[in-house]
């Protein structure tokens, strides 16, 4: 991943502020059709337009997707990397995620931004996903059943959380596919010394809702890394990364769609509520994106 390629902005929601030298897409028609989730039908058309507008792989750098209701566009993402770089079963692919969630769920409509984790762990070039960063409930006991379990089953997929009961793990026999912690150094030290020493090309997806809203501020429920744990985590991908991208910007909107409405709601979220906070946030994120986009660069 050449340091200076420019990064790309898919420009769903206008969340994004200017990044240098980049290559803005602005594609607000897609907003309503993707954004929380959407079918496999529509996850195709909209790869398809990407593959129409985007630069080719080895021509661009990390991609910036506004907020984290459109993480799961990683996973076209990330197919486009297994193909631009030719990874193989014998040169296999890692992928790194940054996240307050697990990105895991049972989605029964085809994709949302909080499950397209199985998605990417089915592909066959890639050879484990690492979720780096969780505070979340959702892979607590009583959402137990909610978590895709075959990846972890199959030894492709692990957690890294922090603060959460993740005991039930143990009786399923799935211990060793949830690495929990007490606090964000004690996770960052030991992904640190993971990373290090399991060099490997390595695709990296943000979401910033990672972060402690000291940092930033999101959409949805945030974490506890700070910018510097972020920062060491990059420092030992240093040399590895191949792609990347970043998403979890903090936008107002209301969605056209009932379904989409309540499920939003029932994650705890509400889009059309940030009032007149948002421009003070989204300033805060430009800054945020700009030291991010530096340091991927260093890493890369």
């Amino acid at each position: 991943m050449d340091a200076g390629r420019p990064p790309v902005v898919l420009d769903l929601d206008g969340s994004v502020g200017a990044l240098p030298n980049e290559v803005r897409l602005i594609l607000p028609e897609w907003q309503e059709a993707v954004r929380f989730g959407c079918s496999h039908a529509r996850m195709g058309l909209f790869q398809q337009r990407l593959h129409k507008c985007m630069p080719a792989f080895q021509q661009h750098g990390t991609v910036f997707m506004g907020s984290g209701d459109f993480h799961h566009l990683s996973w076209p993402l990330v197919t486009r990397c297994v193909e631009g770089v030719g990874h193989t079963s014998r040169q296999p692919l890692r992928v790194v995620v940054l996240d307050n969630h697990p990105d895991n769920m049972r989605f029964p409509f085809g994709v949302h931004c909080g499950s397209w984790v199985r998605r990417v762990v089915m592909l066959p070039a890639v050879s484990h996903v690492h979720v780096i960063g969780i505070t979340s409930g959702d892979i607590s006991v009583r959402h137990a059943w909610e978590n895709y379990l075959a990846p972890l089953k199959a030894g492709r997929l692990t957690y890294w959380s922090i603060g959460v009961d993740t005991r039930w793990s143990q009786w399923l026999g799935l211990g060793n596919c949830f690495r929990s912690f007490s606090d964000a150094n004690a996770l960052t030290a030991a992904v640190f010394r993971m990373l290090s020493a399991h060099r490997q090309r390595t695709y990296l997806s943000i979401d910033k809702d990672v972060f402690s809203p000291a940092v930033v501020r999101t959409n949805w429920d945030q974490g506890m890394l700070e910018s510097h744990h972020a920062f060491a985590i990059l420092e030992a991908l240093r040399g590895q990364l191949v792609g990347s991208d970043v998403t979890g910007d903090v936008s107002e909107y209301r969605y056209q769609t009932a379904w989409k409405r309540w499920l939003s709601a029932g994650d705890g979220q509400d889009t059309s509520q940030v009032g007149a906070a948002l421009p003070d946030w989204q300033a805060q994120q430009s800054a945020f994106n700009q030291v991010l986009l530096e340091q991927i660069a260093l890493a890369s």
